[in-house]
């Protein structure tokens, strides 16, 4: 179906949101562009240009869908809006459906992808990520659920200074938040710039949040727990290194799941969070509680050497809450330099002595 005239279109959301409660003036300012179920979303982002809106309509939309026009907002109308695997042949589609993603957003060294946002809607079912970006700057993912994606929920690499906020992550085949500088590349941490990982529900994942080889970001109030593992912050030997982050004020608890051993790692289960390979981290204020394995990882705020043997350097663990975690509720496994734990609340520590 051609997409209609953007002043209908504008004209069309305006009396759809209104019953919504939202307040139609505040959107007049930016062409919408409506879709329902059985339209093709992809159509509607191509017609798209910088500033507006694709509203999509509650239903099931079997498509992946490509993003590459900047400061474009996708918006579904909350959990009953679906995006889900065409039934198209594998392999046929665009980029995005090639690669078995849901959603992307995608730039390239030269043409850096700005001011995106994706909100309100549910993605699910793909054989890879829900939501894969790279190359962004100032995207916004907001009110989003995807779950029982192949491998990321949301997965982000080479991209600065992204809000990811009041997401839900569950059951998904990795993480259910993923940032890294490359998924396909060695090198050093990426300098993020101020991404934020705020206000998330993660459960059933494999992993809750994983930072791969990152820096300058902030974790803070998610809930995680019925994953394998909770929060991983990972490095390496790789120059500038992951770390100069902050974990704080999150919960995470009963991440106690069981995943097998991958070649370069062995099994998870019972990790809150995990520090591997890291430097100059600050973590504070979290409730870890009631994670249990028998890991070499396992316990509740765990320091630990990387995959190739590269220890966390000047660790700061302070004012959290750590209880009924085992073997430990916090435990330096890595013997790196620098390290201070002071404030916390906590039962069993190794070495003893760190409560």
């Amino acid at each position: 179906m051609p997409i209609r005239p953007i002043h209908a279109l504008a004209a069309a959301s305006a009396v759809l949101l209104a019953g919504l409660g939202a307040a139609p003036p505040a959107l007049a300012a930016s062409p919408v562009h409506v879709v329902r179920p059985g339209e093709s979303i992809q159509q509607a982002v191509d017609a798209a240009r910088p500033g507006d809106v694709v509203q999509l309509l509650a239903g099931t939309y079997r498509e992946s869908v490509e993003i590459g026009v900047p400061d474009l907002t996708l918006r579904g109308i909350g959990p009953a809006t679906v995006i889900a695997p065409t039934t198209e042949p594998a392999g046929s589609g665009s980029p995005c459906a090639t690669a078995g993603h849901g959603v992307c957003v995608t730039g390239t060294a030269d043409r850096i992808v700005s001011g995106v946002r994706i909100e309100s809607l549910t993605v699910e079912g793909f054989r890879k990520n829900g939501l894969s970006a790279s190359r962004t700057d100032r995207l916004s993912v907001h009110r989003l659920t995807v779950r029982d994606n192949g491998q990321q929920g949301i997965g982000l690499e080479r991209s600065t200074r992204s809000v990811i906020t009041d997401n839900e992550a569950r059951d998904n085949g990795q993480s259910g938040v993923f940032l890294a500088n490359s998924v396909d590349e060695e090198g050093g941490a990426l300098d993020t710039r101020g991404t934020v990982v705020s206000g998330n529900r993660l459960a059933g994942n494999r992993t809750g949040v994983v930072l791969r080889r990152t820096r300058e970001l902030t974790v803070d109030h998610n809930s995680v727990t019925a994953n394998c593992g909770g929060v991983f912050v990972v490095g390496d030997e790789g120059v500038p290194r992951a770390g100069s982050l902050t974990v704080r004020q999150n919960h995470v608890y009963e991440n106690n799941k069981y995943c097998p051993p991958t070649p370069r790692l062995g099994y998870i289960q019972g990790t809150g969070i995990l520090l591997t390979g890291a430097e100059d981290t600050l973590v504070t204020g979290n409730r870890v509680e009631d994670n249990n394995g028998a890991s070499e990882m396992s316990g509740g705020i765990v320091l630990f050497p990387s995959v190739v043997g590269v220890p966390n350097a000047r660790i700061t663990v302070r004012d959290n809450l750590a209880l009924r975690n085992g073997p430990a509720d916090l435990a330096d496994r890595d013997h790196g330099a620098g390290h201070t734990f002071a404030g916390n609340t906590c039962r069993v520590s190794e070495p003893a002595g760190r409560c």
